[in-house]
């Protein structure tokens, strides 16, 4: 199973600079979006089925043009869940999970915390999150969580660890997201390339992507039951639909 992962900046305006034809170039089984910044009723779902992925789930923000996630996959799911319950989560749009035959994939997009009140927000967001997916996985082992996490956990994995004061950098952040990872979480990239120094975000200002001045902010986080399943993960840097770009992991089924 190839499944990418890509946070797009408004799924419109991704299309418009070409994703259709990467999407069926990258052919990947499942993609799960972030920030899709759009209502289904919004988008031209021929596109997408045109391309092949005629299962498409959309769950978007109340909000309209922000935030929002999207599973879409070849393989028709056994289940989809949209969101989880906790309705401050859900009404932002962050979680969408679909289950292939003992595999359960979802589709991530943590808040940012640009300022005290939006950071209070995250922290509160991923104390819920870790609690939420402790219990998921008591009935759902083999779980693979995709998406941007909007946090660099080590120095390796940021050009310049010495901006400690920045959300997506602070000590709690990491710790938490390190401490994610310990409680039966492979950050797959990370497993796959112990030493590699490579990028999934560049701001928009001050040339950052041309210079790589990067963060590491998206995952393909795998469950420790399937470790031994993990036979590739890559950054693909050279889509650029979006600040982000995709990331892949490939999973043996």
């Amino acid at each position: 199973m190839k499944i990418i992962s890509y946070n797009v900046n408004g799924i419109r305006a991704a299309v418009n600079k070409g994703f259709i034809d990467w999407i069926k170039a990258a052919n990947p089984d499942v993609i799960c979006l972030q920030e899709i910044k759009a209502m289904k009723e919004q988008l031209d779902i021929n596109l997408f089925e045109e391309a092949g992925y005629i299962y498409n789930y959309w769950f978007s923000a109340e909000k309209k043009g922000y935030s929002g996630v999207a599973i879409l996959s070849k393989i028709k799911p056994d289940h989809v869940e949209y969101g989880t319950g906790i309705v401050s989560m859900d009404a932002e749009g962050r979680n969408l999970r679909a289950d292939f035959d003992g595999v359960s994939v979802m589709s991530l997009y943590l808040p940012s915390g640009t300022n005290d009140a939006r950071l209070n927000h995250k922290l509160e967001y991923m104390d819920m999150f870790q609690d939420y997916i402790n219990t998921l996985k008591k009935d759902t082992p083999n779980l693979i969580i995709c998406g941007d996490y909007n946090i660099c956990h080590e120095e390796i994995d940021i050009h310049n660890p010495k901006m400690k004061g920045v959300s997506g950098f602070l000590p709690v952040e990491r710790e938490w997201i390190g401490n994610f990872i310990k409680s039966g979480f492979i950050d797959s990239f990370r497993f796959m390339n112990p030493e590699l120094q490579q990028y999934s975000w560049w701001s928009y200002r001050a040339n950052a992507r041309a210079n790589n001045k990067g963060w590491r902010l998206d995952y393909a986080m795998v469950s420790e039951p399937l470790q031994e399943n993990i036979k590739r993960a890559v950054i693909l840097s050279e889509a650029v639909h979006s600040d982000h770009c995709p990331i892949l992991v490939e999973i043996d089924k």
